[in-house]
């Protein structure tokens, strides 16, 4: 299999990076995963967009532009032979000395890799199961508007929901509301309508958590971004979770106990799947 490294495709086992890339040292970098599908990365120019903003906030140069890095993944997608995949794209400050303050001279990292991608049936949803994580996500945090290379916290989080045999984990902020999980964003069906936490509360703005809410436009499905409590999201009528390589997420329950369901996030996977299809 072949990666994008720095201008150049080569093959994943030759694609390496120095030991002192600042990206490997201190987490100082953005990604972006995206669903491939009939050869496409679906949105990736909202994507490639918050990337671009996230290498201004970090004052990394982004090495390639929006379009040159469309046609290395429509060929890097053609070189594998992966029509059906995800993609990820990584950027790094690159090398540099030891020492948090990053040298001017740097010269970034950037690399796509394909993965394989789980199936997608628009009639059955997958299906997760939720804990509520003991770990916390700053409330008013910048960075949080950025896929940044630090996801420690991701990570204890579902090491935390791998010991209590469920499937993601649910995370607060600081001041006690529900923010989001360890990958994806959160909704759920309050009274008929689609609710979400909104962004400035530690919430990444996630392309396919924008995808939903435009569906529900279409829909004609009222939405409403509010806070809400942990002890109150479990009075909610259903819960679901939006990331780009499922799409679409059913919650069947939420630390331990089923969550209700609602023919309206069965509608809005089934857009969301006629959407990733189109040409």
């Amino acid at each position: 299999m072949d990666a994008f490294l720095n201008g150049e495709f080569v093959s994943v086992g030759q694609a390496t990076v120095p030991i002192n890339d600042r990206g490997l040292m201190y987490g100082d970098g953005l990604f972006e995963t995206m669903r491939v599908y009939n050869g496409k990365a679906f949105r990736m120019a909202q994507h490639l967009e918050r990337m671009v903003r996230g290498s201004e906030f970090l004052k990394i140069p982004l090495p390639f532009t929006p379009k040159q890095l469309q046609h290395f993944t429509e060929e890097l997608i053609e070189r594998n032979q992966m029509p059906d995949s995800v993609l990820r794209v990584t950027l790094t400050r690159g090398p540099g000395d030891r020492g948090y303050t990053p040298k001017s001279e740097a010269k970034p990292t950037l690399a796509m890799t394909l993965h394989p991608a789980p199936p997608l049936d628009p009639e059955n949803p997958p299906q997760w199961s939720l804990i509520t994580s003991s770990f916390r996500i700053p409330a008013s945090d910048p960075l949080a508007s950025f896929k940044t290379l630090n996801k420690l916290t991701s990570v204890m989080a579902r090491i935390e929901a791998e010991a209590r045999n469920a499937d993601e984990a649910l995370l607060t902020n600081t001041n006690g509301e529900v923010a989001e999980t360890a990958g994806a964003n959160l909704f759920w069906v309050y009274r008929d309508k689609i609710c979400t936490t909104p962004t400035g509360r530690g919430v990444l703005p996630g392309i396919t958590r924008a995808v939903v809410l435009e569906i529900c436009q279409i829909l004609n499905f009222e939405t409403n971004k509010r806070v809400i409590k942990p002890e109150s999201l479990k009075n909610s009528e259903a819960i679901f979770l939006t990331q780009s390589t499922l799409g679409v997420v059913v919650i069947n329950s939420l630390d331990g106990e089923p969550t209700g369901q609602s023919p309206l996030v069965d509608q809005i996977y089934r857009a969301y799947c006629e959407m990733l299809v189109k040409p």
